[in-house]
C-alpha cells in the first residue's frame, strides 16, 4: 500500500445533549470499541488516542429562544472542542474528533479555523450529511442545537454565547460543501440559497454519480491551497446499512458511494481533520454502524479495496 504514514490525535467528545435522542454520549468508546485505533495502525500510522473530553465551565445564561434545549451544555461543548481543536490544528498530527452528536462541529470546526488563520490559509469543509445543520437559534423549530452548528460557523448572528464573544474566524459559506442531504426546512433552503452554501442532494447524486460532483469541489480545495475538513455523520449512509442513528431519513449513501467518498478524499490528500458523529451505540445491531464507519475511515486514510477484509455487515 502506498500509505504516507500520519500522526493521528483521538479526541473523543461525548456530547449528546444536542440531540432530540439520548445515546451519542457512547459513540466514542463505541468506536475505540469497534477497532478504530488497530485499523489506523495496521495501515501503518501512529495514533495517540487523548481520550474523552469534558466540557468547560461556563455561567448561567439565558437561551435566546426559549425552545432551546440544552442550550448552556452547547455552549460548555462547544468552548471546550474550540480549544482543543485550535490547539491541535496548528500541530503535525491529524485530528479525529470521535462523536457525540453533531453539535460538536461547533466547536471542533470553528478551532479548525481558527488554527488555518493562524497557518494562512482557507479551510473549507466537507460535511456528509443527510441534512444541512443550518438552523439559527430562531429559526428552528425543534430546538435541538445539532441541527444549528453550520449557521454558526459560516458567521449566521445571534450565536455569541457559544465563544463568548463573535465568531472571529468565520467559514465562507463557499467553502463549505454538503454532499448527501435529503432532509432540509425551509427556512434553511432560504438561508442556504441566500448565502451561496454548496448543496448536492441525492437526486443530484443519482443523476450525476457521488464521484462527478465532488471532484470538483476537490480541486477547487487544491487551487486555493485550502485545509479541508470532513464531517461525517452516520445518517449520511442509508439506515439500511447504517441504523444507530437517531435521525434516520431512508435513501441515503449505499457502502459502495460511501467508500468512494472516502477513497478520493485519500487519493486527493487535501484532508487535515475529521468528525465522526451521530453514532448512538443505543440504536445500533451488533455494532454494524460502529464497524461501518470504522472502515470508511479506514478508507480515507488508505484502504484500498483489496486490502479490506471481507466482512459482512
Amino acid at each position: 500500500m502506498n500509505v504516507v504514514e500520519k500522526q493521528i490525535v483521538l479526541v473523543g467528545a461525548p456530547v449528546d445533549e444536542g440531540a432530540g435522542q439520548r445515546g451519542c454520549l457512547m459513540g466514542p468508546d463505541a468506536y475505540r470499541t469497534a477497532g478504530l485505533q488497530e485499523t489506523l495502525q495496521e495501515l501503518g500510522h501512529s495514533v495517540f488516542d487523548h481520550g474523552n473530553l469534558s466540557p468547560a465551565e461556563v455561567g448561567s445564561l439565558t437561551p435566546p429562544n426559549r425552545i432551546l434545549r440544552n442550550y448552556r451544555a452547547y455552549v460548555a461543548w462547544t468552548r471546550a472542542l474550540h480549544q482543543k481543536a485550535a490547539e491541535l490544528g496548528e500541530g503535525p498530527g491529524f485530528p479525529i474528533y470521535l462523536g457525540g452528536d453533531h453539535a460538536m462541529a461547533a466547536g471542533t470546526v470553528s478551532g479548525q479555523a481558527r488554527a488555518a488563520a493562524a497557518l494562512g490559509r482557507p479551510l473549507f469543509v466537507l460535511w456528509l450529511d443527510a441534512h444541512s445543520d443550518f438552523h439559527t437559534l430562531d429559526s428552528t423549530a425543534s430546538g435541538n442545537l445539532h441541527g444549528t452548528p453550520l449557521a454558526f460557523l459560516c458567521g449566521l448572528p445571534g450565536f455569541d454565547d457559544l465563544l463568548g464573544s463573535p465568531l472571529e474566524h468565520t467559514l465562507k459559506p463557499q467553502n463549505v460543501e454538503i454532499l448527501g442531504v435529503r432532509s432540509i426546512d425551509d427556512a434553511e433552503r432560504n438561508l442556504l440559497v441566500s448565502h451561496g452554501v454548496g448543496v448536492s442532494d441525492m437526486r443530484r447524486i443519482d443523476e450525476e454519480g457521488i464521484g462527478t460532483l465532488l471532484k470538483p469541489f476537490l480541486e477547487r480545495v487544491r487551487a486555493e491551497n485550502g485545509l479541508l475538513h470532513v464531517s461525517l455523520d452516520v445518517d449520511f449512509l442509508d439506515p439500511s446499512i447504517a441504523p444507530a442513528v437517531g435521525t434516520t431519513v431512508p435513501g441515503g449513501a449505499t457502502f459502495r458511494e460511501a467508500h468512494l467518498v472516502m477513497e478520493m478524499l485519500h487519493d486527493s490528500g487535501l484532508v487535515t481533520s475529521l468528525d465522526l458523529v451521530e453514532l448512538n451505540p443505543f440504536l445500533d445491531e451488533r455494532g454494524k454502524t460502529a464497524r461501518l464507519m470504522v472502515e470508511l475511515t479506514g478508507s480515507l486514510f488508505g484502504r484500498r479495496v483489496f486490502d479490506r477484509p471481507t466482512r459482512s455487515f
